[in-house]
């Protein structure tokens, strides 16, 4: 759970950044700042540079779940204050892909800055190019347009990826989660889900009557039909939830999604089954 003492006490270790030494690297985050200034609202490739709000920051990565076994990218790094946040508080491992190469050598300052530069990696590249596929974690500040270029890359990543963007959205995919902070701006969270759509077999793994439904998924949701049933339900990454009537019974399966199978509990009425899911 995000609280708010977390977000106070991470951002005001933020603010402290400037005031930090790397003994291994013998210069400050001031150094840094000497040699190259970022100033807002500078251009870059498609959009102009501004930073995100620390308090937003720090409550876009606990909205995300950092957690040391994370892996995130962050879309167009700017700064690297996202990546180097992650690394340094949440012990995360972070790469930083951006197009303007002044800025990528400033944020690898900044990273040694802070004694994070084992952990923390800045690519100059064009995001549209490089290959983040990788990514348990993708972080962006880009523009709504560049969100829906991104999209079908974002779709395509292995399901439970989470994505956390500031300020836009994803048009119709809609947010499974998002901070609204009145002066720190906004940020939208998805967990990339499974694909599911299209039709299924269901046979109990103990054998016996099986069961057909047709799945029809847009984005997380999912509708479709088990025979003249009409279905309902979600999808949270590679975890599925669905149900339906039959006759006078509700159905209602709870499983996890992997590629062509899905490993479900049926439960009928107060009787629960192991079945095993097949696309057709």
């Amino acid at each position: 759970m995000i609280t708010r003492q977390r977000v106070l006490a991470c951002a005001a270790a933020l603010a402290l950044f400037g005031g930090l030494t790397s003994l291994a690297e013998g210069q400050t985050r001031a150094d840094c700042e000497r040699q190259y200034t970022p100033q807002r609202g500078q251009d870059g490739k498609d959009v102009v540079w501004a930073p995100t709000e620390d308090a937003m920051l720090v409550r876009m990565l606990e909205m995300a779940n950092i957690t040391p076994a994370d892996k995130l990218y962050d879309l167009g790094s700017g700064d690297g204050k996202i990546p180097i946040a992650a690394a340094k508080h949440f012990g995360a491992t972070a790469v930083g892909i951006e197009y303007d190469a002044d800025l990528v050598k400033h944020a690898r300052c900044l990273a040694a800055a802070d004694g994070v530069q084992t952990r923390v990696t800045f690519t100059q590249g064009d995001i549209f190019e490089t290959d983040f596929s990788d990514a348990t974690v993708v972080t962006l500040y880009l523009l709504p347009a560049l969100n829906l270029r991104l999209r079908p890359t974002l779709l395509e990543m292995k399901p439970g990826t989470r994505i956390v963007s500031y300020s836009f959205t994803m048009a119709e995919w809609e947010a499974d989660d998002h901070i609204d902070s009145f002066g720190d701006g906004s940020a939208y969270f998805w967990i990339v889900p499974a694909n599911v759509d299209g039709g299924w077999t269901f046979r109990p793994e103990s054998g016996g009557e099986s069961f057909d439904v047709e799945l029809e998924q847009t984005f997380q949701k999912l509708g479709g039909a088990a025979g003249n049933a009409r279905v309902t339900g979600s999808l949270k990454g590679d975890e599925i939830s669905f149900e339906f009537m039959q006759q006078a019974e509700h159905v209602r399966i709870a499983g996890t999604v992997k590629t062509d199978r899905i490993t479900a509990i049926v439960t009928r009425a107060e009787t629960s089954t192991k079945y095993v899911g097949i696309r057709n």
